[in-house]
């Protein structure tokens, strides 16, 4: 294990000796026609002017026993370094691999494809990923323009060893563990069709990523997992998000500082604590939150349904322009919520996280709590624009509770029209 550690066979490989405009994609980035690629990869039906460079042909080992990091790292420089159409491949069979770095940018003049069809176990063992900046995660694909990530593939992450470990329910600035993926800096992006299971930490990160899509994606862990989100956006710009299960123990989908242009459609969400505006006003200098969209989607046995949080501190930002419609809560314990107090209620600062322009649209189903929807906004910063439009949702919690189904809004200014159930806030 030292050995491993002290080689750190998964640090960053430095791709490209050349001046960084000479590695870039060339054309627009298309994502009708690089969906279409994703689909023929997976079909098995590219063209002869694709190249192939699989795992196996570089030495790695699908017996589930050996550590392929290495080979893995070679296979994806060589068709990084190939100055053609290239996809890298990963076969049947099972594979170990410890924390790895995929560093562009590519020399292909069209998306990289890496076709995973196998299964690819994470190392169990914590050592191997030390904490630091270059080895927290697992899998991280870093500055590339255009690729694409398909497959049948299982990216399963061991970690139900590790969560015992897990101690960011009490620290608000806790050591993360590493998630399955991480996407840095990668631009004009499709992950379709692969597998994600117990992760360490989140299943997918994507942040300082522009025209990014994540298509038909399978997320699961058990519902007491600590901090598994599904996928978890900062920094980012047009990521759209589209027919993906996702059962995990955080939230399905969390979108916190500097996601701009967010689309979540037709998810399924359960277990897990539901989609996630947040948590904002956790750092100094955090970018703005604007356009988000959460639609035609489902909710079934979660903590929240849908939320924005902010933290009680000097942080200011913004967060706007946010539609959660059309969607359908199945026992859902807080289905409509913004909290303004997330973290420590106790403190006597206020959120400076400024909300406005919020709509909630045609929203129905069952809660298992009494207080159905719920506004908590900040003292300082009062919540805006905030619209209820045909809300119908009905209790299906404990009988013998006497509290009244209902709203309750503190420091919110909300409009209301059509059918509201639970009753609007007096």
């Amino acid at each position: 294990m030292a050995f491993v550690t002290k080689a750190r066979i998964s640090l960053i490989l430095l791709l490209c000796l050349v001046d960084r405009n000479g590695c870039e994609r060339t054309g627009p980035f298309n994502p009708a026609e690089a969906l279409a690629k994703a689909k023929n990869a997976a079909a098995g039906k590219l063209g002869p002017d694709v190249k192939t460079f699989n795992v196996l042909d570089y030495g790695a080992k699908a017996n589930g026993k050996t550590d392929s990091s290495i080979n893995f790292i070679r296979t994806f420089k060589a068709a990084c370094n190939f100055r053609g159409n290239a996809m890298m491949v990963i076969p049947k069979g099972d594979f170990l691999i410890g924390p790895i770095i995929f560093q562009g940018p590519c020399f292909n003049p069209s998306s990289l494809i890496i076709q995973a069809n196998g299964i690819v176990k994470a190392q169990a063992d914590l050592s191997y990923f030390t904490g630091g900046a270059d080895d927290t995660d697992w899998i991280t694909f870093q500055s590339i323009n255009g690729l694409i990530l398909s497959g049948t593939g299982t990216f399963h992450g061991q970690g139900a060893k590790a969560w015992k470990y897990n101690d960011c329910a009490h620290k608000s600035h806790c050591v993360r563990l590493a998630a399955n993926f991480k996407f840095n800096k990668v631009n004009d992006a499709i992950i379709n069709g692969i597998n994600s299971i117990d992760p360490k930490g989140f299943h997918i990160m994507v942040t300082v990523c522009r025209n990014f899509r994540l298509l038909n994606l399978k997320l699961q862990a058990p519902g007491d997992s600590p901090n598994t989100d599904g996928i978890h956006i900062s920094k980012s710009t047009v990521v759209k998000i589209a027919h993906c299960v996702i059962g995990t123990g955080d939230d399905c989908v969390s979108m916190i500082h500097g996601s701009i242009d967010i689309s979540v459609n037709k998810v399924i969400c359960g277990p897990g604590h539901g989609f996630s505006v947040g948590s904002l006003g956790h750092y100094d200098d955090e970018a703005d939150v604007n356009k988000i969209v959460v639609t035609n989607s489902s909710l079934t046995d979660t903590t929240n349904g849908v939320r924005i949080k902010t933290y009680k501190t000097d942080s200011p930002s913004k967060a706007s322009s946010i539609f959660f419609t059309d969607l359908v809560m199945n026992r859902v314990k807080n289905p409509i919520i913004i909290d303004q107090e997330y973290g420590n209620r106790r403190s006597t600062k206020t959120s400076k996280v400024s909300i406005s322009d919020v709509r909630f649209v045609n929203i129905k189903g069952t809660s298992i709590s009494k207080v159905a929807v719920q506004f908590l906004c900040s003292k300082s910063n009062p919540c805006e624009g905030i619209q209820m439009n045909n809300i119908d949702l009905q209790y299906v919690g404990p009988p013998r509770d006497q509290q009244p189904f209902e709203s309750n809004c503190t420091n919110a200014k909300v409009s209301y029209v059509g059918l509201q159930n639970p009753p609007p806030c007096r």
